[in-house]
């Protein structure tokens, strides 16, 4: 009889949250460095000390490479300052931000709508990609206008600040499941959410939370980001200088890590859900894209035959995941691609999710251009905010998923109100996106009044 595999880190609604909904749904994407870096410091700026001490570094480190031609030659260049914000790049981050709070709600119907049931990829794809190609144009402009030294610091600045995010979002929602579980009578919930061993050794588990080595469920997203945004420092030097190299090193590091099977231990077992050393290539690749990758690329992103690949490419993976839910389908599945693409691996970014993640993306340039009207409505809105504050959205995101999931264990675990938890839950979402984009605009911070590359478009120019 003709077995039926399932991929690894597939998550099936009504599964006990222990077995499945540890793998973050997340994403992809995470960052709010554009907003936070959006406008370059004048050096008259800086304070004469670290003038002073960083003129040398500045002067030796400082790129050469900008004048030479982007497309015809062999060097990246950046954009220049000016120009609009590319509202695309909000809109999908936002996107994905409600798609990872919807696939962290375990026996949720409305999560049957997120993207990771009709395909290989999910939304962690979609956030990855997005925070290697804002890093790389916010903090590329910083590295040519400051140079390396300061350009480097503020990168380091903003990895400090995610894990201080991350190690608070771990000590909120630590208290929030314990709270839950002792209120309600339930341990059950320890062991769901990942907190078992914390609860049995505060003083070991707390050390190995700081050091990123253990991670309640759902909370996988921002260690994997906090370390992409370490060694991106170098990454960058070598992408404005060759972008070429520093994509194949990244390929190579990619293909090194499959084969001899690298990762990052975990705590107590395991490794890291999201491997760094894997995960990087689409960071880089998106990094990349930004620089001007992607306006190399725009003669095959714009082809037709590239359209109909992609389009082919997303109904095979539709047949495939319906396979998984529709047993009789798999009949139709050759063995000898079973035992080829299976098991499709989250964990190391099985190449069939990126090939997914690159055909949505190729079909969503050519159906949303950078100057679409409906990027300036009211409609979209929403989610263009919750896009632009990406890093604190993510983290009420985070929360929101455990509150919706104990309301409707302990309430009610009906359609109606999977669906009311799923639709609050967004909601306080869009509304703490707007207060805090309201507080930043009466400080004058507000991500809108921030011009932008004209260049930092998803295919690296006017498309």
């Amino acid at each position: 009889m003709k077995r039926n595999p399932r991929p690894q880190n597939v998550e099936i609604v009504g599964h006990p949250l222990g077995t499945v909904n540890k793998v973050c749904r997340t994403e992809a994407t995470l960052t709010r460095a554009a907003s936070y870096y959006g406008r370059i410091v004048p050096s008259r700026l800086v304070p004469c000390v670290i003038k002073a001490t960083g003129s040398l570094v500045n002067q030796l480190t400082r790129s050469r490479v900008f004048s030479v031609p982007s497309v015809e030659g062999s060097v990246m260049s950046l954009p220049k300052p000016g120009g609009n914000r590319d509202l695309r790049l909000d809109l999908f981050r936002g996107l994905a931000l409600w798609l990872i709070f919807l696939d962290h709600i375990p026996s949720n119907i409305v999560n049957w709508l997120t993207i990771r049931n009709y395909g290989f990829s999910d939304a962690t794809e979609i956030f990855v990609f997005i925070s290697g190609y804002t890093a790389a144009f916010v903090y590329g402009r910083a590295m040519r206008e400051q140079g390396t030294l300061v350009a480097g610091a503020r990168i380091l600045k903003r990895a400090w600040q995610v894990y201080v995010a991350h190690i608070f979002l771990f000590a909120i929602y630590t208290a929030e499941i314990s709270y839950v579980a002792h209120s309600f009578e339930n341990p059950l919930y320890h062991e769901e959410m990942g907190i078992f061993d914390f609860l049995q050794q505060p003083d070991i588990t707390l050390a190995q939370a700081m050091l990123l080595k253990f991670k309640p469920a759902n909370m996988d997203v921002l260690p994997l980001y906090i370390v992409l945004l370490a060694g991106f420092p170098p990454l960058l030097w070598l992408l404005l200088r060759a972008p070429a190299v520093a994509l194949g090193a990244s390929v190579l590091l990619y293909v090194l890590t499959l084969y001899f099977g690298w990762n990052i231990p975990a705590y107590p077992n395991g490794t890291w859900v999201f491997n760094p050393f894997a995960w990087q290539m689409l960071f880089v690749f998106g990094a990349w894209c930004a620089l001007g990758g992607a306006k190399q690329l725009s003669a095959v992103i714009l082809s037709p035959i590239t359209a109909a690949v992609a389009v082919g490419y997303l109904a095979f993976a539709l047949f495939i995941v319906l396979t998984w839910y529709m047993p009789p389908l798999n009949a139709l599945v050759p063995q000898w691609l079973e035992d080829w693409m299976y098991p499709i691996d989250k964990t190391n970014l099985d190449v069939l999710r990126f090939l997914h993640f690159l055909s949505l993306a190729v079909l969503t340039v050519r159906l949303v251009p950078s100057d679409w009207p409906l990027l300036q409505s009211r409609w979209l809105f929403p989610a263009v905010v919750c896009g632009q504050h990406s890093l604190e959205i993510f983290c009420l995101g985070v929360f929101l998923s455990f509150a919706a999931h104990f309301a409707m264990v302990e309430i009610n675990q009906g359609v109606g109100m999977q669906i009311a938890m799923s639709l609050l839950g967004i909601a306080i979402m869009v509304a703490t996106a707007a207060l805090i984009s309201w507080y930043k605009g009466i400080e004058g911070r507000s991500p809108r009044s921030r011009p932008g590359p004209p260049g930092a478009t998803l295919v690296g120019g006017g498309v």
